[in-house]
Formats: structure tokens, sequence, C-alpha cells
């Protein structure tokens, strides 16, 4: 089975009236997902780098009668670059983006400054054991070793799929 989202969101424990920040949320299926766990009263900020995939978010999330999801042109290689406020979130996503991280140490920083005490990050990236994998990877105990070097503590991790592998830290 390919990576799901619906399936790796059960390990975050998303309930109604959370604030989720959907990092690289690209075509959304995090987001959508995350937006229909946490109700009205909750909010999901997708953050992407590329418009293109926002605004075709922007159009889905409206057609599905998904009214609390913002969509963020931003930069999570950046410190202060997601544009989101400081400990906002109480669960961040970050799927398939790790490989693509050019400054891993301040990604994890951002992730630290957006995410509340106690806050929730959910890691989902590619497996070295896929032949669908890319020729850049992050290895899920590379990942871990940069999110405790940022203050996170390793909550679980679990197979996302036949290609991907998933991380729960704490804030």
């Amino acid at each position: 089975m390919f990576s799901d989202p619906a399936t790796n969101l059960n390990k975050l424990g998303l309930a109604d009236g959370m604030k989720i920040v959907d990092i690289g949320a690209g075509s959304g299926f995090y987001s959508i997902e995350a937006a229909k766990r946490v109700g009205a009263t909750g909010r999901v900020y997708a953050v992407d780098v590329q418009k293109d995939l926002l605004e075709r978010l922007r159009s889905v999330a409206g057609s599905q009668g998904l009214h609390n999801i913002e969509v963020v042109w931003g930069n999570a290689e950046k410190i202060g670059g997601t544009k989101v406020r400081e400990s906002l979130a109480d669960r961040v996503i970050a799927s398939n983006v790790l490989f693509q991280i050019e400054k891993p140490d301040d990604f994890a920083l951002e992730m630290k400054r957006i995410t509340k005490v106690g806050g929730k990050v959910l890691v989902v990236d590619w497996s070295d054991v896929s032949p669908l994998s890319p020729k850049t990877l992050v290895s899920a105990a590379k990942a871990q070793a940069l999110f405790e070097k940022a203050g996170f503590k390793l909550e679980q991790t679990f197979g996302a799929g036949d290609h991907h592998y998933g991380l729960v830290f704490v804030r």
C-alpha cells in the first residue's frame, strides 16, 4: 500500500478545534483530511512554496465545503519562513518534505517554533527500502536525530505504507 494520509493522521489524535499546520501541503491530501477531523472550529494552515498547488488546494477545499483551510505561501527552511505564528500548532504534518530540504537544521527549528509545547509533529518520508525512493533521502534514523537535536522527543515510529516511514515527535 502506498502512504495513506487518513491512516497516518490517526497517529496524531486530531480533535475538534485543533490548529494544524501542513508543511509542504502540495496537493492537499493531508490538509483536506485534517480539516475534516478538526471541524469548523479548527483550522488547517497549508504551507507550500508552490503557489499553483496552493491555489488548486484552495479550489478543491472550497468545492468540498471545507472553509477551515488557510493556504500560506511560505518557506519552511527559514526560521519564520512558514509565516505561521510562534507556538500556534497543536499538530504539524511534514509528509514527503524532508528529502527535499536543503537546510534540515533550520527546518527542524522552524517546526519547533510553530509547535506548541506538548504539540506533536508527524513526519512521513521515503523509506530507503523503496525502489521508488528519490535519490536524496533522509532516513528515519537521521530524521529522528534531526528532530531530537531541535528539542523534540520521539513518541512513536510506524510503517507509513510500503514506501514510507512514519515518526511522531512531541515538543
